[in-house]
């Protein structure tokens, strides 16, 4: 019954409780229930909001994580590996939630001084972004809220929203959809008013957000999984390429491990080259990525990829040109 207690401000009726333990196999009455919740509160830190009815139950906000068995290395390992990682990705509410419990764990793993045991390993793993690092824009945590509630419970949002080269902010209602990591950016996937299409907005730009009453209607074919997949992140329009590469041998050789594609096809050359052929979306991110390559790559084709490389080479020759 103590973990069916949300934490302070929400909260939880007896007869929600014993919906609850009935769903359980417990029958009991409301009246035995408040009758063990105002025995409970002599021991464990909950209070009771009589403000209005129907009276609540919460756990009190700055209590200690409470559960049973006790925390062990393991658990509190995977909760400080959840901060540390994962807590941009998750709402706010459930961050409040798990605030008591990893406040724990880092405790329990500061107490343990064994060698060879859990509590080392924070220190010896890290996640580092394959491409030049950015600083994350910074988000209001407020809209943070807003954004991760509304996508949480499936509501619209009202923003005012920036958009990157205007000095200006447009009103929005919005159906938030997902929520992607790009690199250092956030991104939500959202229909604009009653529009189907799916666009992306940068979570940083919102100005302003609340949460709405009105639910969210969700495109009967949307997929997060179809999104990222048609380059959709990577600023494409779904459209995909068929694409011919010619490497240095030297260059090239990471992509027998870590392929372009899954239709990937790499023939070696006479002179030691490596002709790569892949079907791939048609995104900026691939022009981008072929263009770091520099003279290690030749695009021999699509025609458009290949003639889009040769202006933006005339363009940087004329730009560093010496005089």
């Amino acid at each position: 019954m103590l973990r069916m207690i949300p934490r302070y401000p929400f909260k939880i009726t007896a007869t929600q409780i014993a919906g609850r333990l009935s769903g359980e196999g417990f029958t009991t009455s409301k009246r035995t229930i408040e009758r063990d919740l105002h025995e409970l509160s002599r021991t464990f830190p909950l209070m009771l909001d009589a403000r209005t009815k129907p009276f609540g139950w919460s756990w009190q906000k700055d209590a200690p994580a409470f559960d049973l068995p006790g925390l062990g290395e393991h658990e509190a390992l995977m909760l400080m590996m959840v901060e540390r990682h994962l807590k941009s990705l998750l709402p706010h509410a459930t961050l409040d939630a798990l605030a008591p419990y990893i406040k724990a764990a880092a405790k329990r793993l500061d107490a343990s001084t064994d060698h060879g045991n859990p509590s080392g390993w924070v220190d010896k793993v890290r996640v580092v972004p394959a491409s030049q690092p950015l600083m994350s824009p910074v988000i209001d945590s407020s809209i943070h809220r807003a954004v991760t509630a509304a996508l949480l419970h499936e509501h619209q949002l009202k923003i005012h929203y920036r958009k990157r080269e205007s000095d200006a902010d447009v009103e929005y209602r919005i159906h938030p959809l997902a929520m992607v990591q790009r690199g250092a950016v956030f991104y939500l996937c959202v229909r604009i008013s009653d529009y189907e299409d799916v666009r992306l907005l940068a979570v940083h730009r919102i100005r302003d957000a609340e949460v709405l009453d009105a639910k969210s209607e969700r495109p009967a074919n949307f997929s997060l999984e179809r999104v990222i997949a048609d380059g959709m992140l990577d600023f494409g329009q779904g459209e995909s390429v068929e694409l011919l590469l010619s490497f240095t041998e030297s260059t090239g050789q990471h992509l027998f491990e870590t392929p372009l594609s899954s239709d990937q096809a790499i023939t070696q050359m006479p002179d030691g080259r490596m002709q790569v052929a892949a079907t791939l979306p048609d995104t900026p991110q691939l022009f981008w990525w072929l263009l770091a390559f520099g003279d290690a790559v030749e695009i021999l084709e699509p025609a458009h990829l290949r003639d889009k490389m040769i202006a933006t080479l005339n363009n940087m020759r004329t730009r560093y040109r010496m005089n």
